[in-house]
């Protein structure tokens, strides 16, 4: 898919598609997520935008120029979580949807090595 920002394009016989400011993240998803649909990686959504809805469980912050935020949403056994990187700084128990890219296998080296996990992701408020 070709990403382009802010601008305008006429295609064809002068049908015009305007293309949409994409966010500062550039990631967009229609469909909302469960932590767990994504715990069990599946493999067809790795690299693509998703979307929760949930409470964050507990913050990290500004480990490796990002804050880590354990997420969790009541689906999928008790507690299970998924972990998220993020330039934002919710505060724990705040009800928020977040969008982000999921990324599987992600290894940060020293034994940090995540499953799955959503990145550059940006919260807002339910």
């Amino acid at each position: 898919m070709e990403k382009e920002t802010g601008m305008v394009r006429v295609i064809g016989s002068g049908v015009l598609l305007a293309l949409m400011f994409i966010g500062s993240s550039g990631v967009q998803a229609e469909e909302l997520h469960t932590v767990e649909q994504l715990n069990q990686a599946p493999a067809e959504l790795e690299g693509e935008p998703v979307r929760l809805e949930g409470i964050v469980g507990r913050v990290n912050e500004d480990i490796m120029g990002v804050n880590f935020i354990h997420f969790v949403d009541g689906t999928g056994s008790e507690g299970d979580y998924i972990t998220i990187t993020s330039t934002d700084l919710p505060e724990v128990g705040d009800r928020v949807s977040v969008t982000g890219t999921l990324v599987l296998e992600r290894d940060f080296g020293a034994g940090y090595t995540y499953p799955v996990l959503i990145e550059d992701a940006e919260f807002t408020e339910r």
